[in-house]
């Protein structure tokens, strides 16, 4: 059993885009996608990958907006969390699986990242509590997740919309399930 490891976490920030890029490596993470997926639709991510989709984040970050929080073990970033209100991501806006539940205006957990070293530390997890802090102290009040819950073993990389059992661990309850593999799990903040 690994011993457990301190985090801290932080919102990426200017300031802070070098960690990002060195949490994600020179190809962007997974598929050169710099965590710009949920934010593009079709052919325009398509088109948008590498170089693009890195300045593309970076003309976000630059502007102000926060897109997520980066998870620190010591001063070494390990982890990435997504977080944002719903409408910052057109993706789900048009998806028929993970269409909106309801009216209510929601944060969007789209996707995680790991550093390959500290998967199956826990880190999951704890990015989605930070992230539910994050947005209690923004005002929101629903956190929204989209986690994949594989029929088979499945490589890492493609669980990066993170698994129910990180969700139900974090707190996170399902609230519907529009496909046998894609539950949307939701975190109510109490006022």
């Amino acid at each position: 059993m690994p011993e457990k490891i301190s985090l801290s976490f932080h919102p990426l920030t200017p300031d802070r885009f070098a960690d990002f890029e060195r949490l994600f490596g020179p190809r962007g993470a997974t598929g050169g996608c710099w965590c710009m997926f949920w934010k593009l639709r079709g052919k325009a991510f398509e088109v948008a990958t590498g170089d693009i989709a890195h300045q593309m984040q970076k003309s976000v970050v630059d502007s102000g907006i926060v897109p997520g929080l980066l998870a620190y073990a010591d001063d070494q970033p390990i982890g990435w969390i997504a977080v944002e209100p719903r409408s910052q991501y057109p993706r789900l806006a048009h998806s028929r699986v993970l269409q909106p539940v309801d009216e209510q205006e929601v944060w969007s957990v789209p996707c995680f990242f790991v550093d390959r070293k500290f998967r199956g530390q826990g880190v999951t997890v704890s990015l989605l509590k930070a992230a539910v802090d994050y947005v209690r102290s923004k005002g929101g009040r629903i956190v929204e997740g989209y986690p994949v819950e594989p029929r088979s073993q499945m490589p890492d990389v493609f669980a990066y919309t993170g698994t129910s059992s990180a969700f139900q661990k974090a707190g996170f309850k399902e609230v519907v399930r529009n496909s046998p593999t894609r539950p949307i799990f939701r975190y109510r903040i109490r006022p």
